[in-house]
């Protein structure tokens, strides 16, 4: 009989939070990415979930564009990555993929009436990817010389900052980005990540772009995903599969990091970071066990951890240990852990099984 340490992915959660990142986005239309396996939850579950809600789907690249249409979604997916290879353009005229281009080489492997629909990205200070917005001109007067003008859909940039509402170089971005774009009204923008979607006044054009958010996390510096309004969608559980009491002067795990100065009854979960769960998280990072939060002792293992039950005195073998979910946000485990929870649910790793509720 297999383990049971499981990640319970409530589709219901998942629609809330999409619908609350339509609502947000105001006159644009919110475009759902699934990338990176749905941000862990399983990339076709998800996006059969939200696809009676969502009009376009966006990926980073090609072969989760793939698994969308494997998993029968039919509607139009952004690849926010481009394209790697000139052979690319032909699987996505065919089967609907809009390629996000970024760079002259890939201008070059476009071939007039065979290219795909496709956005164009612009470097608004991010300088990750993109035409810097000088260049644009020249640009979209080469695309049309070629004859591809008239299968741009329009502009796409990032935000850098826009998780932190102090800072000032979204606002930068964002008028950066207008001056580039004007001379061309006609097509589509889309400039907004999660984060974007909470700053007051923060202009989403065509089509934002919610990520994270749809998955319950927080994409804000300064609050947890229900603190915005979102709800959990993964919940991480494994079994406590041992109890004991620890006498003073004793130690639990690797190193001996934790050393009990009273008389403590502890447990051990079955899951560790073969399974994904951070490493880092070390002492007093938060789980729950009952509905009661208890907290993490000592080193996290490959296959298990050790938690504190003194506040969950009937807790017993058996019982399901909530790791991440409805009483512990990710957003929480994360900070604990140095990290993002964007990191923690992409991490989860295949021995985890996903039970799509």
């Amino acid at each position: 009989m297999p383990r049971s340490t499981v990640a319970r992915i409530d589709l219901d959660a998942l629609k809330h939070n999409f619908r609350l990142a339509q609502a947000k986005a105001g006159d644009a239309r919110a475009m759902a990415v699934v990338k990176a396996d749905g941000y862990g939850h399983g990339i076709a579950a998800v996006a059969k979930a939200l696809a009676d809600d969502a009009g376009k789907f966006a990926v980073a690249c090609l072969e989760e564009a793939l698994a969308l249409r494997a998993a029968g979604i039919r509607q139009p997916v952004a690849m926010l990555q481009g394209v790697h290879s000139q052979r690319d353009l032909a699987v996505c005229r065919q089967r609907g993929f809009e390629p996000v281009l970024h760079n002259g080489v890939q201008l070059e492997w476009l071939a007039g009436d065979s290219a795909p629909s496709f956005w164009l990205k612009v470097n608004t200070g991010m300088n990750r990817l993109g035409f810097r917005p000088d260049d644009l001109p020249a640009v979209m007067a080469k695309l049309e010389a070629s004859g591809c003008g008239h299968h741009v859909l329009g502009f796409v940039t990032h935000f850098a900052c826009a998780d932190d509402p102090a800072s000032a170089m979204t606002h930068d971005q964002t008028a950066v980005f207008e001056r580039a774009t004007a001379p061309w009204p006609d097509l589509m923008r889309s400039v907004g990540n999660s984060a974007a979607h909470f700053l007051p006044d923060q202009p989403l054009y065509d089509w934002s772009r919610p990520g994270i958010m749809l998955y319950g996390a927080s994409p804000m510096i300064a609050a947890t995903g229900p603190e915005l309004g979102l709800k959990p969608v993964m919940t991480l559980e494994a079994p406590l599969i041992a109890t004991r009491v620890v006498g003073p002067g004793e130690s639990i795990g690797y190193g001996a990091t934790w050393v009990a100065d009273t008389e403590t009854r502890m447990g051990m979960v079955a899951i560790g970071y073969g399974d994904g769960y951070p490493r880092h998280a070390g002492t007093g990072t938060p789980a729950a066990v009952r509905g009661t939060r208890i907290s993490l002792l000592g080193r996290v293992s490959m296959d298990m951890l050790a938690v504190n039950l003194t506040g969950a005195p009937e807790a017993q073998e058996g019982d399901m240990v909530e790791l991440w979910g409805g009483t512990v946000s990710v957003d929480e485990v994360a900070a604990c852990a140095g990290t993002i929870g964007y990191e923690l649910l992409t991490g989860v790793t295949a021995r985890v099984p996903r039970a799509h509720e």
